[in-house]
């Protein structure tokens, strides 16, 4: 029989590496019989193997005998951000988290965790000034990895971060006038090396798309003869594809962006591209510095899609609609603009002043 040979990236005891990894990853059959394929988390080889041999011992024992390993926290975060769950995550806000994380829980059984000691954790993290939302960001992506590694690995463990969220304020809603937003887009015209700017700032007052969804936007995915932007599951925070109507303001800004690309880059296939057809990746800077230049005070990016939603409301478009068009995942979200229409609700409370009832009774 031929000698079975091992491939460049690869290595016939279980063990191989990736191109976009610079750890060792394993490959082994796990308790269920299927095949699991991880990162080790180390690019030290005897460390790789060592792992590798832990992980088929537990497979082992458990198929034979039925005996749970025990289970890291370090482990389970290891895990649980490898896999495809973590797609629709931030990388970056759950690398922050994990920096709070792991000092305390590092090195833990996942079993000698108790839900207190989540609750002192918790405690401790609001002493130090950290917001209920950061906690909740932190809490639940141990709590996710937990519930994850339950369902879809058969980990029998304890998820000792379950109903630990904390009651958050209510969310902000910073929004300007169509002045300040003209004052704006002049102040981004300004920046000569950032010529998108000034169309983002106007394609996101008009369409209420969140900035990652208008950075990620492709040309494919515009329609000027239907006047829509399609957005799908892959490209919304809600995993939930929604299609944008474009005003004539926001097909102004495409046009731009149009002109722009026939000009500099005719093959990217980005809306926000620089000169080399390279995707732009954030506006954070120069936004920063056109609201400094327009005289606007604590105004983000993300607060675009506030104004655009507080505009609608106040010319008395319905919550749903607006929801709808923001791609919100439920109306709660929405309910937070709903104090700038006060009209809707003067006109309800008008109903009290008659004097007869609907069915004809007279009060």
């Amino acid at each position: 029989m031929p000698r079975r040979q091992k491939s460049k990236s690869g290595d016939k005891d279980g063990l191989y590496r990736r191109k976009d990894s610079p750890y060792w990853w394993a490959s082994y059959v796990d308790a269920s019989g299927r095949r699991a394929r991880c990162s080790t988390g180390t690019s030290d080889r005897r460390e790789a193997e060592a792992l590798l041999a832990k992980w088929r011992l537990e497979a082992h024992m458990e198929r034979q005998w039925d005996e749970q390993p025990e289970r890291t926290f370090d482990e389970l975060m290891l895990a649980y951000l490898d896999t495809g769950s973590a797609e629709k995550r931030d990388p970056v806000r759950d690398r922050n988290s994990l920096q709070h994380l792991y000092p305390v829980f590092s090195g833990r059984n996942l079993g000698e965790i108790s839900p207190g000691e989540v609750r002192r954790y918790i405690a401790r993290r609001k002493s130090e000034g950290a917001a209920a939302s950061t906690i909740n960001k932190e809490v639940g992506l141990f709590s996710s990895a937990c519930n994850y590694a339950r369902k879809e690995w058969d980990w029998h463990i304890p998820n000792p971060a379950a109903q630990c969220r904390q009651r958050e304020p209510e969310g902000r809603v910073r929004w300007i006038s169509r002045a300040e937003a003209a004052a704006l887009i002049r102040a981004a015209r300004q920046d000569k090396r950032a010529r998108h700017l000034p169309d983002f700032i106007q394609l996101a007052l008009h369409t209420g798309c969140r900035k990652g969804e208008l950075l990620g936007l492709e040309w494919r995915r515009v329609s000027r003869q239907e006047g829509l932007i399609f957005l799908e599951a892959d490209h919304t925070k809600t995993a939930k594809r929604r299609s944008v109507p474009l005003n004539a303001e926001a097909h102004s800004a495409i046009l731009s962006r149009m002109r722009f690309r026939a000009e500099h880059c005719p093959d990217s296939p980005w809306v926000f591209a620089h000169k080399d057809g390279s995707r732009i990746g954030d506006i954070k800077k120069s936004f920063a510095a056109a609201c400094k230049r327009a005289g606007l005070e604590d105004f983000r990016v993300h607060d675009l899609r506030h104004t655009c939603a507080a505009w609608l409301v106040t010319a008395g478009v319905p919550l749903a609609e607006v929801r709808d068009l923001l791609g919100h995942k439920s109306i709660a979200m929405t309910e937070r603009y709903a104090h700038l229409a006060p009209d809707n609700i003067r006109a309800a409370v008008s109903q009290l002043e008659g004097t007869k009832s609907r069915f004809g009774h007279v009060s």
